[in-house]
């Protein structure tokens, strides 16, 4: 299917791996030219060789916690040209008690899984609406909608997530700007696997059994009772992005866990 982005610009923030890497590959196979973006120089430098067969891709590391990082991945996004689409990515997650986190907890994680998005967005959102064409995708969660006891933190950045893209939404209005949000249920990326792995040690357990135990006992509602792949979630994102008539929505892709209708 042709989405129409040949030679769009997009740039894809926390793509040095899972989703953020899927989303940056499908978006070079659909003939979009991609910025992408991790954390240390290795991780993009190793990220931009893998990608690279796929088609044009850049990348450079930035801090997004710090306003002047923001700063200069934008001004490296822009010296390609106009960014069409701007993927907000960056997101932790961690398994913690809820009394046990601090209040420097709950700032370190509004500082990345919020922030990040706030501060790209107030870069690229009004340079999109002078355009007056443009899409900005914000990555939420199943989370944000069905809270997680023992990830109360995350949970409720990514419900801010949503309430972030709706509000950026209302100021596209009359213009061909959009802002969507994505939510992914439990997605098998490697910081996920990774966990899991460490699970199955610590219990002396088969990895599989873990996992079937954790959909199960964690995840009793999801109707397919399996992780979500990182190309599915990517599929998804590039679709809605380039969707001309879906604005301020969040779509899910999380396996049927939320039950309701809507």
């Amino acid at each position: 299917m042709d989405l129409g982005l040949k030679d769009k610009l997009v740039l894809v923030t926390g793509s040095g791996s899972g989703i953020g890497k899927a989303t940056a590959r499908v978006y070079l196979l659909e003939g979009a030219r991609v910025i992408v973006h991790g954390l240390t120089d290795a991780e993009v430098a190793a990220c931009v060789d893998d990608l690279t067969p796929f088609g044009n891709v850049k990348g450079i590391a930035a801090d997004l916690t710090k306003t002047s990082d923001a700063t200069a991945l934008a001004d490296f996004a822009r010296a390609q040209g106009d960014v069409d689409v701007l993927v907000n990515n960056v997101g932790i997650f961690s398994v913690k008690p809820f009394e046990d986190l601090t209040d420097d907890d709950w700032i370190h994680y509004f500082n990345i899984n919020v922030l990040s998005a706030v501060r790209m967005s107030r870069i690229f959102l009004p340079a999109m609406l002078k355009r007056g064409e443009g899409s900005i995708i914000n990555m939420a969660s199943e989370a944000g909608v069905k809270p997680l006891p023992q990830m109360v933190h995350y949970s409720v950045t990514k419900t801010a997530m949503l309430g972030l893209t709706r509000g950026m939404a209302e100021l596209t209005k009359g213009t061909k700007v959009r802002v969507n949000s994505i939510l992914p249920g439990p997605t098998w990326t490697e910081g996920v696997e990774a966990y899991f792995d460490g699970l199955a040690n610590q219990k002396g357990a088969p990895l599989d059994t873990i996992i079937d135990n954790y959909f199960k006992s964690d995840e009793p509602t999801s109707l397919i009772q399996r992780f979500v792949q990182p190309d599915e979630v990517a599929r998804m994102i590039v679709t809605i992005s380039a969707s001309t008539a879906s604005n301020g929505a969040a779509h899910r892709i999380e396996g049927g866990i939320v039950r309701n209708i809507l």
